[in-house]
């Protein structure tokens, strides 16, 4: 009857297929709304940047938390760490540290080379350009600051850094964050000891009472304390074992906001998993602490939580 009144009968292969373009086409030009936004931000070469966050600063912290387009997300990163400014007051620092100085931390440095990101190309050959440059950026730092040298997690930090810009960038980058040129210094984190890292695990197990008593309490008659699934949070920002995509989304928010936001988003990953954390035994917690679900770290969804989390 359709086709004898000239209609016909809708293919739904063709109408998914339809669907799937249309929503593709919307979220292409939403994403180029957004790089023209940050383009008129950022001015070339980040000239306007400074000018742009003193007078819309509110403005800036929204699309931060919205997320930075990942073909401006380098330059972005080296803005609103205060590493550019670093770069351009050091010229030639960064090329001393790797060809004239020697390192203590030389050996320990190779040996976990192939073990930062051995999952992502760009590390895996042996003494390829990505190992090579992760190598050259460790060195130089644990140069540059003898105190603190060179530990294990400051190469998750750096192999991330260099997704993203090139090494000497990337070095002064890591220099701006463990010596705090915007936010409060993360060499503590690394430091004999890790007192940073005992500091706000403390502070954490704290937090976790506070805003989630019933969870904090389990925890208590579990046994579990902050220190068996949270080191990692604060030594690499999730960069360790967490979704590359949350990953990128937390550190767009981490460089500008500091490390309250690891906090926060500690704390919503707990929240968002809470009914069935506070039913398990030791055991299968500690698991569950160290294997979050898929829904529990899509960033669009895991950061509105965060950003309940009032912190200072």
């Amino acid at each position: 009857m359709a086709r004898l009144m000239g209609f016909q009968k809708a293919d739904p292969h063709r109408i998914a297929k339809g669907a799937f373009v249309l929503l593709s086409f919307c979220c292409y030009h939403r994403e180029e709304r957004s790089i023209r936004k940050w383009r008129k931000m950022i001015g070339v070469g980040g000239n306007d940047w400074k000018h742009y966050v003193r007078r819309n600063p509110h403005v800036v912290k929204r699309r931060i938390r919205k997320g930075i387009p990942d073909c401006l997300r380098g330059l972005v990163w080296q803005l609103i760490s205060g590493s550019r400014d670093l770069l351009l007051m050091n010229p030639g620092v960064y090329e001393t540290l790797v060809i004239y100085e020697t390192s203590a931390s030389e050996l320990e440095i190779i040996r976990d080379i192939s073990r930062t990101f051995p999952s992502h190309i760009f590390f895996q050959q042996r003494h390829g350009p990505g190992q090579r440059s992760l190598y050259n950026i460790l060195k130089a730092y644990s140069v540059y600051d003898r105190d603190v040298g060179y530990v294990q997690g400051m190469g998750f930090l750096a192999g991330l850094l260099l997704l993203y810009m090139s090494e000497e960038d990337a070095f002064w980058l890591l220099v701006a964050l463990l010596k705090g040129a915007v936010h409060a210094p993360m060499e503590g984190l690394y430091q004999p000891g890790l007192p940073l890292v005992q500091q706000y695990l403390s502070q954490f197990e704290k937090l976790v009472m506070e805003h989630m008593p019933k969870l904090g309490q389990h925890f208590v008659e579990e046994m579990i304390n902050p220190s068996m699934y949270a080191s990692q949070w604060f030594i690499t920002v999730f960069s360790y074992s967490f979704p590359f995509h949350l990953t990128l989304r937390v550190w767009d928010v981490f460089l500008y906001e500091g490390i309250k936001v690891v906090f926060q988003v500690g704390l919503a990953l707990l929240r968002f998993c809470h009914d069935d954390l506070v039913k398990l035994p030791f055991e299968k917690l500690l698991h569950a602490l160290r294997n979050f679900p898929e829904e529990a770290t899509d960033p669009d969804v895991l950061l509105p939580i965060a950003f309940t989390f009032k912190s200072s």
